[in-house]
């Protein structure tokens, strides 16, 4: 708030605008540069997200955090072009991670806080607890960053390799990951005995016999493409 006395004085009157109407103009760049900033996270394929420990109230968003919640999550209305509140499951987790955190400063934590994964098929969401921002009040607002991630190409690698179909080289990429029938059939939305047919079908395209010699070619295959990979 600002006043001026009377009588007043013209020079004065101008002056006091100009401070103010600076301010104004400074507080218009900050906002732009910092949306400028979430949108570079967004192209460079990291989402963020604020999010109110509170209430789990969303403070803002990037265009992609929002679709990719969408994706991942489901239930959000398409048409509504901003998310209000985060997915249950985020806010769980974002609330065990302050728990574990509690009494300590996060940029100086030795070891980052475990990410939280949410697959789907054989792409997945990374979240990431970055920095607080705003008042502490009530657990205080939270960056998360988001980043999905996708082992398309090392399943269309292995379709090529051993002449499977895109759903037999599914199976197997989850075979790599350790994963047994019934959690392959969770993820790819198939009965454990369909699982085991299409797993049969890929041991005689290999010319193996067991999940272990399967996981192995398979293996040798994804790390001759991408000596990194890992399973």
């Amino acid at each position: 708030m600002d006043y001026i006395t009377k009588p007043i004085k013209t020079r004065e009157v101008i002056a006091r605008m100009a401070v103010h109407l600076q301010g104004a103009r400074q507080a218009r760049q900050q906002t732009q540069m910092a949306r400028q900033a979430r949108n570079a996270l967004d192209a460079f394929g990291y989402a963020s997200i604020m999010v109110r420990l509170r209430d789990g109230r969303v403070v803002w968003q990037t265009p992609l955090a929002r679709d990719l919640l969408h994706r991942y999550f489901g239930g959000l209305d398409p048409a509504i072009p901003v998310l209000q509140t985060a997915p249950d499951a985020v806010t769980q987790w974002l609330r065990r991670q302050l728990d574990m955190l509690k009494g300590k400063n996060l940029l100086t934590v030795s070891t980052e806080p475990p990410r939280m994964v949410v697959e789907q098929g054989a792409r997945r969401l990374t979240f990431r607890l970055h920095e607080q921002a705003g008042d502490s009040e009530g657990g205080g607002d939270w960056l998360l960053v988001m980043r999905e991630s996708s082992d398309v190409a090392a399943s269309d690698a292995m379709s090529l390799r051993f002449k499977l179909t895109p759903r037999e080289a599914e199976v197997l990429y989850w075979v790599v990951k350790g994963k047994i029938n019934r959690d392959i059939g969770d993820i790819l939305g198939a009965s454990p005995a369909t699982i085991k047919k299409h797993l049969e079908r890929v041991f005689a395209k290999l010319g193996v016999e067991t999940r272990t010699a399967a996981a192995g070619m398979a293996m040798n295959r994804l790390r001759a493409l991408n000596p990194q990979f890992d399973a």
